[in-house]
């Protein structure tokens, strides 16, 4: 069993910044990647950006400059460094972890209001 738990959510002004954390433990497998999806209300689940093992990393259009993701290999802990955001960026925020399996964090939600 895999868990994924995040933090760093929260309420946010347009122009200001958060920082995403989440943390694996359990039985972790060998892991290709994490990353973080978002999903707005009455919207599906997309992509915000992904780092693979190896470091490589992908980013959604909408977040490229404004958006960062790093990893600490010993800590198996992804963090997404979130800048200059914009009230579009409001969104449940969830975790990924991709090695033999697909797992999921519960989701931390980024508000992005004045």
């Amino acid at each position: 069993q895999v868990q994924l738990v995040e933090s760093g959510g929260g309420l946010v002004q347009p122009g200001g910044s958060l920082r995403l954390s989440c943390t694996a433990s359990g039985s972790i497998p060998s892991i290709n990647a994490m990353g973080w999806y978002r999903q707005a209300p009455r919207k599906g689940r997309a992509l915000v950006a992904t780092i693979t093992n190896g470091g490589s990393t992908n980013y959604a259009d909408s977040v490229k400059g404004r958006f960062t993701i790093s990893r600490d290999g010993a800590k198996n802990t992804v963090y997404l460094q979130m800048n200059n955001l914009k009230p579009e960026d409001t969104a449940v925020y969830y975790c990924s972890l991709s090695g033999s399996k697909n797992y999921w964090g519960q989701g931390t939600q980024v508000t992005v209001s004045s």
